[in-house]
């Protein structure tokens, strides 16, 4: 572990020797060796995947990240005081922190902020958003450079806390994992800490599949581009042209489906990891899901992780919810 203090800003470091991509090759082999291939979303996320990301979100199709700013902006206040005037907020998956910063505001503003903690697996930009939130604050923030679902445990204990993990995330994650994760964080949770999750809301096919197949074809290209990382990263030659983007709504497991279909019959050659991955024309590979939820379903699922929810928030239009949660045995 690395850490570097300055004045009130730490920032610890937690990354395997390899770095963050350090297990690509392990789930490379597994995802690609499997009857229905798969990909890591995870893997998405290099200099242009984030680019391209960042540009999705600003799509008049996509509405996540437009309508839980709305959440935020309206409800800030709410949510602290809902939260019991909390001294410390921590942040998966934190970011540069721009929608955070609504939330600290409420905090400060209501004189509990005593510090904050953001959580990337980006070493630069967590030390980035450590020293700007300090400055801005004049708060002592503890950043922390690791994969939170694997490191969850290294979070700072000092509380009481908010646990935010914001950005419909959490859809990503598969059931299993999903349910693992959030037993986790119940784990974490003192008598006087809550966790605030957002989450996409399950709505009509038309609405979903149009906002992850827009009509610039910048969701494609953010699709295709993890071929581009594997063959960067592991000396694979997919050619990315000979694929194409399909994104559709999946009623019975509530949610979106993204894959890649083969254009062509085509053999990949991964010289590291020493496999070929042989393709049919037609064949479709898996690189993401992104699960809707309703109250009801989550407050289930709430439930069997040991949490409770506290409040609930939506935007007007009812596309997006932030969810205030705390150990059911606390209550």
């Amino acid at each position: 572990m690395d850490s570097t203090i300055t004045n009130e800003i730490t920032v610890d470091v937690h990354l395997p020797p390899g770095g963050p991509l350090s297990g690509m090759a392990a789930d490379v082999r597994a995802g690609l060796t499997k009857p229905f291939k798969e990909l890591s979303p995870r893997y998405f996320y290099d200099e242009r995947g984030s680019e391209l990301f960042e540009a999705i979100t600003e799509l008049p199709e996509y509405y996540p990240t437009r309508a839980e700013r709305a959440i935020l902006e309206r409800q800030a206040a709410g949510i602290c005081a809902s939260a019991g005037s909390p001294t410390t907020l921590i942040e998966l998956g934190s970011g540069s922190a721009s929608k955070t910063r609504v939330l600290l505001d409420a905090m400060d503003k209501a004189g509990c902020l005593e510090a904050y903690a953001p959580v990337d697996i980006s070493e630069q930009i967590t030390r980035d958003t450590a020293e700007a939130v300090a400055a801005e604050y004049g708060i002592t923030v503890h950043g922390l450079v690791c994969d939170f679902e694997r490191d969850l445990e290294r979070i700072p204990l000092a509380g009481p806390r908010v646990i935010a993990f914001l950005g419909g995330t959490i859809g990503n994650f598969e059931p299993a994992q999903r349910a693992s994760f959030l037993a986790r964080v119940a784990n974490l949770l003192g008598p006087e800490d809550h966790f605030l999750l957002g989450t996409d809301l399950v709505k009509s096919r038309e609405v979903l599949e149009a906002a992850y197949n827009d009509s610039a074809g910048v969701t494609a290209a953010f699709n295709k581009n993890v071929l581009s990382v594997l063959n960067r990263e592991l000396g694979a030659d997919f050619d990315v042209d000979a694929f194409e983007h399909v994104a559709f709504w999946d009623d019975e497991n509530l949610w979106v489906d993204i894959r890649l279909r083969s254009l062509a019959r085509q053999l990949i050659e991964i010289p590291s990891l020493g496999i070929r991955v042989a393709f049919g024309r037609g064949e479709e590979m898996r690189t993401e899901i992104s699960t809707k939820f309703a109250r009801d379903g989550l407050a289930g699922i709430y439930a069997e992780a040991g949490l409770e929810i506290v409040d609930w928030w939506t935007d007007p239009e009812g596309l997006f919810a932030l969810s205030l949660t705390r150990r059911a045995d606390q209550a």
